[in-house]
């Protein structure tokens, strides 16, 4: 009885043939190109494979891969986000304190020409009233301002303080209805009076002869002839002159050279702190005691020669004691030679 399965080659025999086949392809393929197409076609085959079995890894890092970089990217993002934030918010600040060191600067030059002592304040608030240009500044009366006491910026006079308390005080700006303030003609000394239009960039000059020499572009200082401002402050620059021959007054606006809109820091003179009727006692006790001061002198510049008489007949007296009882006795001997 045959049987159903016949047997082959032993292991060891197949084992032998295959590592033989592979020596000789080896040295076929080394010494000899015929093997050549064999390998491509071979390389072909086993990228497939190699593919096929790299697959599942490469779909595993590539779902790894997305979801990990969309992870970072949105962390980056954020973090992306945040630094622009900061960086805007830096820069910002760092524009508001160049304005500011700008604003500054231009304090200091303005100080600079300022005979009398000033010193800087601060805007912290505005008057809501439409009708009124009142500011709030952060000093008060313990820092020394006094009512009456002018506020200027760097480029001109801004108002006087009329109102104070311990630690704010409000200035009332020069563009309100109710302010006046005497001025001149930089060019040529004529004098006027500026008032207040409500319009913060305008100024109208009351009471200007139609013939006045005035022109557009002309600078307005204070005079000081109210006793109130300095003399010598930039107060506005004229930009309109309307003369009317049926009038008997030019109509003169000007622009106020102090930025009332948009200054934040302004500076506060402190030149005299006496009112005008204070001032003109003061001045008025001051002549008296500079004609009392004048008589006494007077009287001692007579009775000086007074004094002096004596002390020169003082020394002259006792020289002349010793010539007298001398001449006493020639006076005796002329009567006796008779």
């Amino acid at each position: 009885m045959k049987p159903l399965f016949s047997k082959g080659p032993s292991l060891g025999v197949r084992l032998l043939v295959l590592v033989v086949m592979s020596v000789a392809l080896m040295v076929v393929d080394a010494r000899f190109d015929l093997l050549k197409p064999v390998r491509s076609q071979m390389g072909l085959v086993l990228m497939e494979s190699y593919w096929i079995t790299d697959l599942p890894q490469r779909v595993w890092q590539g779902v790894a891969g997305q979801f990990g970089s969309r992870n970072e990217l949105i962390a980056e993002n954020e973090k992306l986000k945040t630094e622009a934030l900061l960086l805007q918010g830096r820069l910002q600040k760092l524009a508001a304190l160049t304005e500011q060191n700008v604003r500054l600067r231009e304090l200091l030059n303005s100080s600079a020409l300022v005979n009398e002592k000033v010193e800087v304040a601060e805007l912290i608030g505005v008057d809501p009233n439409p009708f009124t240009h009142r500011i709030l500044i952060n000093k008060g009366e313990r820092d020394g301002v006094f009512l009456g006491q002018p506020v200027l910026d760097a480029r001109g006079l801004m108002g006087q303080v009329v109102e104070l308390m311990p630690y704010t005080s409000r200035v009332l700006l020069l563009t309100d209805t109710t302010h006046s303030i005497p001025v001149q003609v930089n060019r040529n000394g004529l004098r006027a009076i500026a008032s207040g239009t409500g319009n913060p960039e305008r100024l109208e000059l009351r009471h200007v002869a139609d013939t006045a020499d005035i022109k557009e572009g002309d600078l307005l200082v204070s005079s000081g002839m109210g006793q109130r401002f300095p003399a010598g402050y930039p107060v506005a620059t004229v930009n309109e002159v309307i003369h009317d021959s049926g009038q008997p007054f030019a109509i003169v606006r000007a622009i106020p050279t102090a930025a009332l809109n948009r200054s934040r820091y302004m500076l506060l003179v402190f030149s005299d702190r006496r009112t005008p009727e204070e001032r003109a006692t003061d001045a008025a006790i001051a002549q008296e005691e500079a004609d009392r001061k004048g008589a006494p002198a007077a009287g001692q510049g007579t009775a000086a020669p007074e004094q002096a008489a004596p002390a020169v007949t003082k020394p002259a007296t006792p020289a002349a004691q010793p010539a007298t009882p001398a001449a006493a006795p020639a006076a005796t001997a002329q009567p006796r030679r008779p």
